[in-house]
């Protein structure tokens, strides 16, 4: 199957979008017109968040109503917190989310279409709730309260996970790194959540559908692999020998390359500053000097470039985010790019099913089971 002509829908086109723009000859990314590079250092997470849902750059009083929405709408249903914590401790934090967006759709079910986003509005507020509810009652014993004094999505995920105002530094990278992970085109998460909704299948199906296929190693959780793969090593002298001794047994260096950008992925650079202010923050001499050796013989050897997991990796590392909550993250960002998506799908709906290039046996005559 793997030579079959477009397989994996590799330069197949499968549909028009006007939401971004992704590896346009070979660099960039965009989201409704306005570069990664502008929007990442001078727009909020939420001001991006308003820009995909509607289309363009809110005013600023609709950016106020917009955070108004989302404080109003951080809290759990109580029944979702007894489902969260009944979620055991051992599950993955991807199948929470999943879990959780599964369980909000029958208790806040979509009448019609003229709620999506509404409800597009309440994941994008629910979700560091959602998770980090969960989080806190396995691993620190501990129901923790869904509301904080934090203005923003980035804010107010830190200051659940550290039970403290979070350091001005770190919500800067978080709201960036938001940002930067928001949105991607017809990726396999979106692509997904596209198809369902083709169906005429609810919102949270789509979303649902969505998670289930970020789940996947092979789309999302690089930034767990980098991080586990930056840790491997004691020293940057260690990189060299260790590095090219995976590389000869053929191992996949998790967070190099992509399968859409052939001169660089333009998000990296961006994170990659991030964290180094924070490690120069945390006073670093190991982790993200490590990181550089490893970027330097990934391009040296094999001419792969990072992409944006890569050094998430180690901006997640120096803010003392659990490791498992790394992609998880990655949902409570592009929930915004996959809601754009549902709503361009729906606006102009089309049952999204692709024909197979058959491989199997030609006609073959049958014969009865006593003549087998």
């Amino acid at each position: 199957m793997s030579n079959a002509k477009g397989a994996g829908l590799s330069n197949i086109i499968a549909g028009s979008t006007a939401i971004s723009t992704v590896g346009v000859e070979g660099e960039g990314l965009n989201y409704r017109g306005y570069s990664i590079a502008d929007l990442a250092s001078k727009a909020s997470f939420e001001e991006v968040a308003y820009l995909l849902f509607e289309g363009e750059l809110p005013s600023k009083t609709e950016l106020a109503i917009l955070h108004e929405l989302l404080a109003e709408k951080r809290n759990l249903p109580k029944e979702l917190k007894n489902i969260l914590e009944h979620i055991p401790k051992y599950a993955h934090p991807m199948d929470v989310l999943r879990t959780g967006t599964s369980a909000l759709g029958c208790l806040e079910p979509e009448q019609d279409s003229t709620d999506q986003k509404d409800i597009a509005i309440r994941l994008l507020a629910i979700y560091p709730a959602m998770l980090l509810y969960w989080y806190h009652f396995h691993f620190s014993g501990r129901r923790i309260e869904t509301n904080t004094e934090e203005k923003s999505i980035a804010g107010h995920f830190l200051a659940l996970l550290k039970g403290h105002k979070p350091d001005e530094l770190e919500v800067k990278v978080m709201d960036s790194s938001l940002t930067l992970y928001a949105e991607h085109e017809y990726n396999a998460s979106t692509f997904a959540a596209r198809v369902s909704a083709s169906t005429l299948s609810d919102f949270y199906s789509a979303i649902t559908t969505a998670i289930g296929t970020l789940r996947g190693p092979l789309h999302g959780g690089a930034n767990e692999e980098a991080m586990l793969l930056i840790q491997d090593f004691s020293s940057v002298e260690e990189v060299e020998p260790k590095l090219k001794k995976r590389l000869a047994n053929k191992e996949k260096i998790m967070g190099f390359g992509h399968r859409v950008y052939a001169k660089g992925d333009p998000r990296s650079p961006i994170i990659k500053e991030w964290s180094l202010q924070l490690a120069a923050q945390s006073n670093d001499t190991q982790i993200f000097p490590i990181s550089e050796a490893i970027e330097t013989m990934m391009w040296d050897t094999k001419k792969l470039f990072p992409n944006l997991d890569f050094y998430s990796a180690s901006t997640y590392y120096f803010m003392n985010i659990p490791l498992a909550l790394y992609t998880p993250i990655f949902v409570c960002s592009r929930i915004t790019g996959w809601a754009a998506h549902i709503f361009e799908q729906r606006a102009n709906n089309t049952l999204i099913r692709p024909s197979a290039y058959y491989i199997g046996p030609g006609a073959r005559r049958f014969l009865a089971l006593e003549k087998r």
